[in-house]
């Protein structure tokens, strides 16, 4: 089941995405306030760019593993590949230079938010270290800030926020070793 929330009251509708393919276009009527508005199935803007963009590359490639944005009130789940150097992680807007754009109208999430640096530590493992971008409005491990320059190496499922969006590292191992 997706929900889709009405532009007007808020209110969520739900409906079960199985039944429609890809391009179609929704009509909801708000049951709260009587709001007719549509909605268009299918692939994020984002991910189509990106597609168009770099056509020989996987975008769902989680070879280092991968970040999952949380759905909330700002945009909904996402899942977004990691690879080996500088992840910057932002809010996405066109020609911004993030490799690591999350869709998503919080105005909290800073356009270079925080960066996850992947690299291979001594014993040839993926080694994960997250740092601030800096933002304006910090990024909590644990409900800590973490400091000017501080880095925070982290492990698979560490949950992270970013403004009031909760992200969750996914190594590709799974391991929280």
């Amino acid at each position: 089941m997706k929900r889709v929330r009405c532009p007007k009251c808020d209110q969520y509708i739900l409906f079960d995405e199985t039944k429609y393919t890809e391009g179609q276009s929704l009509v909801f009527v708000c049951d709260r306030c009587g709001k007719q508005f549509g909605i268009r199935m299918g692939v994020s803007k984002l991910r189509r760019l990106q597609r168009d963009e770099n056509p020989e590359e996987e975008v769902e490639d989680t070879t280092f593993g991968s970040i999952v944005v949380i759905e909330n009130v700002f945009h909904y789940k996402q899942i977004i590949p990691l690879h080996m150097g500088e992840n910057i992680i932002g809010r996405y807007m066109k020609g911004s230079g993030i490799n690591c754009p999350i869709e998503t109208v919080d105005p909290s999430i800073d356009m270079h938010h925080c960066i996850i640096t992947v690299q291979h530590d001594k014993n040839g493992a993926l080694k994960y270290i997250l740092r601030d971008g800096p933002s304006y409005t910090g990024t909590f491990v644990d409900n800590v800030i973490l400091g000017d320059r501080e880095r925070r190496v982290i492990q698979n499922g560490t949950l992270f926020t970013i403004g009031a969006t909760s992200i969750i590292l996914k190594t590709p191992d799974g391991d929280d070793a």
